[in-house]
């Protein structure tokens, strides 16, 4: 199986939500988004920023932090964002919804670490991590399905 790296360099949270919107534009029901990063930072930050991109009327996109789980009505799907940070282990993602989700909404998730074996293969998997100024970002992608090839063709920071 072919994987596909890309890295963009954001230098600010400006550049971050920019990013978050132009992905975001590419985007559709049944694409799922794994976030990993250290505590910081930006995965909860590029998330809303992706999310308030999507939505029909202007809305408060808390983190998930506590409830797990949050959802948005997206462009003719749902949007789920999930902060899996608070699981002890991939059986309790069944019992929050997500894996029916994968195939049909488009879904967010933080610590994707946490689904193990239950992360969709068809996943675009980006990891921020602190670049080489205090607000700067380095957002590494990786993807195995050929679809995010397509969908990510032209794409800069």
């Amino acid at each position: 199986m072919k994987i596909t790296r890309r890295t963009h360099t954001l230098p600010s949270p400006e550049a971050t939500c920019a990013f978050a919107r132009a992905i975001a534009a590419r985007l559709g029901a049944g694409d799922v988004i794994a976030l990993e990063g250290d505590i910081g930072a930006g995965k909860t930050h590029f998330a809303r920023c992706l999310i308030q991109s999507l939505l029909p009327a202007p809305e408060d996109v808390p983190s998930p932090t506590y409830t797990l789980v949050q959802t948005y009505p997206g462009p003719g799907f749902e949007i789920w964002h999930a902060d899996l940070y608070r699981l002890t282990g991939p059986a309790e993602v069944f019992e929050l919804g997500l894996i029916d989700a994968f195939e049909t909404e488009l879904c967010l998730v933080e610590w994707p670490d946490r689904l193990g074996d239950l992360a969709p293969e068809t996943a675009l998997w980006m990891r921020l991590a602190q670049g080489t100024d205090e607000d700067a970002r380095e957002a590494s992608l990786h993807w195995s399905d050929p679809k995010w090839d397509v969908a990510l063709e032209g794409l800069v920071a």
